[in-house]
């Protein structure tokens, strides 16, 4: 298994408050923590992104915006929206969720132009794009379909999940995505990723990010590991 520092696997998490009910304070405190441990970003829904990106000037962690978060489910147009205010107010990196209704109906082109469209708002302003599969309710056939797509639109992670879900990341699915895309697009795990050695797992079968709300507990296990 990957050896890594503590500081080494802050860098490879995003530490994320995606509930519905989060206050101002929780925010506050969730950046000034994420800072602490120095995490490689804070991943949020939209409407806190600037309030966040104030919370945590003066450190190193980005911030990112979940777009169309969690279920995919508006138009193109809508999540284009969402990309440029998210941006414009601070994001350095957006993970969107893939329209998964079109992707069933066999809608290959729309998927490949909402990708492309997001992606390239995403690489005009130099902003980090992550694609969310929501693999626990896709195929194989179709987690390769969108790896297909992914190769032709390139973006710079496809990721596997919400987290919100019937299930998160699996081994099988890193495995399955890398395999796809090789070293030409960056995997992210998410879901479902509590403890060290789920996060470690990921990474061993090849994520280069895990999302995760127990990141400050991966990293204390790690320190308590390697004493």
């Amino acid at each position: 298994m990957i050896k890594l520092t503590p500081e080494e696997l802050a860098q490879m998490i995003d530490q994320t408050l995606l509930k519905a009910f989060a206050s101002d304070s929780d925010f506050e405190s969730f950046c000034k923590e994420s800072a602490k441990y120095n995490f490689k970003m804070v991943a949020i829904n939209s409407a806190p992104v600037e309030k966040c990106k104030r919370f945590l000037s003066g450190s190193d962690v980005l911030v990112g915006a979940a777009i169309g978060f969690p279920l995919g489910q508006t138009t193109i147009e809508c999540k284009l929206f969402e990309t440029e205010q998210a941006i414009s107010q601070g994001a350095d990196e957006i993970d969107y969720v893939i329209n998964i209704g079109e992707l069933k109906s066999g809608n290959l082109d729309y998927i490949e132009n909402e990708m492309r469209a997001i992606v390239s708002m995403c690489r005009k302003n130099s902003v980090t794009s992550k694609v969310i599969f929501e693999n626990c309710y896709l195929t194989d056939a179709e987690k390769l379909l969108l790896c297909d797509i992914a190769l032709k639109v390139m973006p710079d992670f496809i990721k596997t999940s919400t987290g919100f879900g019937t299930s998160g990341a699996t081994e099988d699915d890193i495995r399955m995505m890398k395999s796809a895309v090789g070293d030409k697009i960056k995997v992210k795990a998410a879901g479902g990723i509590r403890n060290l050695d789920d996060a470690l797992k990921m990474i061993d079968v090849g994520a280069e990010r895990v999302g995760t709300s127990a990141g400050v507990t991966i990293i204390e296990e790690l320190k308590k590991r390697i004493q």
